[in-house]
């Protein structure tokens, strides 16, 4: 019997199937890049931690590119009616708090803000946790960060408000008024404070990136083989 179909496809149904898959490659692009991203972090950051600390200095900003993701130094006391509860962060299926307090350093006019650690919400989420006050002089040791990652938040934590859904230098510095220095630390060694310093990696979620990659790059294969197999049409003098 001979075949009665004939290739012959749309214009449409190409033009559409073109914008289809120029889409969702480009997503699937973008998820792999940000995937690659991730890991990159993720390696400049363990790279930094192995390094010698670097000291942060006192009397001047630093130059960004020569602390950020690396492993510093710095003493000072804390100043903890300016500490910043990040809600919603969680560990092991915990909802909790993500603890910041500016520290002012010693022997000089600028302060670095500390992400100090992880504390647990109460069964009422209206009523906050006690965060814990080291007072005196403290060592911090951590990892230099130029910016956290932002969560979508609808607006900006009104004035004096103790909890936030987003951290960065520039927004307490406008709330506070301190001085401080442009990398904020995420501190990583001990204190008598009760804190979880259980951070989250910089490469977590690289795979649902890769993840999400793969079903764009899918789709745009099936839009691919949909228009072929749909613009084999039958031929109108076939009996």
């Amino acid at each position: 019997m001979p075949f009665d179909h004939r290739f012959r496809p749309r214009l449409w149904a190409f033009a559409l199937t073109l914008g289809a898959v120029v889409g969702a490659v480009s997503l699937g692009h973008w998820q792999a890049q940000r995937a690659e991203s991730r890991r990159s972090l993720a390696a400049e950051q363990a790279a930094g931690q192995r390094a010698a600390p670097l000291a942060l200095p006192a009397a001047h900003a630093v130059p960004v590119a020569a602390f950020v993701n690396r492993r510093v130094l710095v003493r000072g006391t804390f100043l903890p009616e300016h500490t910043i509860l990040l809600d919603n962060r969680q560990r092991s299926g915990r909802v909790g708090y993500e603890i910041a307090t500016p520290l002012r350093i010693e022997d000089g006019p600028l302060h670095v803000l500390v992400l100090r650690g992880w504390l647990p919400a109460g069964p009422r989420r209206d009523v906050l946790p006690a965060v814990p006050i080291l007072h005196g002089v403290q060592v911090v040791e951590g990892l230099a960060l130029e910016h956290l990652a932002q969560r979508y938040a609808p607006k900006s934590p009104p004035p004096g408000a103790r909890v936030w859904q987003n951290l960065s230098v520039e927004a307490v510095r406008a709330a506070t008024g301190l001085a401080l220095q442009p990398v904020l630390i995420q501190q990583h060694s001990g204190a008598a404070d009760g804190l979880l310093r259980d951070w989250i990696s910089a490469g977590s979620g690289a795979e649902k990136n890769e993840m999400y990659a793969l079903q764009w790059y899918s789709l745009a294969a099936l839009a691919g083989v949909l228009f072929v197999v749909l613009s084999f049409r039958r031929n109108a003098d076939a009996s």
